[in-house]
């Protein structure tokens, strides 16, 4: 095996664990998922255990991601983003971004309604910034109630109740940036649903 892959093959314990911790997946829930067990996963992780395809590949179904990402392998082909849109709160999330971790881009489409729903504002971890493409956008951020016509952008502490709607009834489009905490808050209903596709 030539130095180089033994390399790339030496960073992927790293990279899985700070996957999972970026995730706030414990190796109990990780093993539920993928079938495989918390001692090989630990080992896997620590570098203990040499990653394979038949580890590697439930792995990057769980974490949906690439397998390319998990071994860390430069991008080839087609750099292409293939969108998989997500349905959630009764609005359309198109992932923008493919890296693990991070802040993930999201493109997020508010249907027009004829009566737009009452405001429920929700409270995570993190930071979120959006920026309004069309349409005119309702922030309700703790006491203050905003609309946000085409061009303008906010950026704002998740910790404070926050909630996005239509001001008007019509449709609202604009581009979202959630930290992980942001992602799994908006777009994933739990730890399970994050390997059934969501970005």
């Amino acid at each position: 095996m030539d130095r180089g892959t033994e390399d790339v093959l030496g960073a992927v314990g790293p990279r899985l664990r700070a996957l999972r911790h970026g995730r706030g997946i414990t190796l109990a829930d990780l093993a539920a998922t993928t079938g495989i067990s918390e001692s090989t996963l630990s080992r896997l992780e620590s570098g203990q255990r040499k990653a394979t395809l038949e580890l590697l590949l439930p792995l990057a179904r769980t974490y949906d991601v690439p397998l390319d990402d998990l071994v860390g392998a430069p991008r080839t082909g087609d750099p292409r983003i293939h969108l998989k849109p997500v349905q959630r709160f009764g609005m359309t999330f198109v992932p923008l971004s493919r890296q693990p971790g991070g802040v993930h881009a999201f493109k997020m489409i508010i249907p027009a309604r004829p009566e737009p729903p009452a405001p429920t504002p929700q409270t995570h971890e993190g930071f979120e910034w959006l920026y309004v493409l069309s349409g005119r956008l309702r922030l309700v951020l703790g006491e203050r109630d905003l609309t946000l016509p085409p061009g303008e952008a906010a950026e704002f502490e998740t910790s404070l109740p926050h909630w996005l709607g239509s001001s008007d009834g019509g449709a609202v489009e604009l581009l979202v940036l959630f930290g992980l905490q942001g992602v799994r808050a908006h777009v994933r209903d739990d730890f399970r649903a994050s390997s059934r596709g969501a970005p």
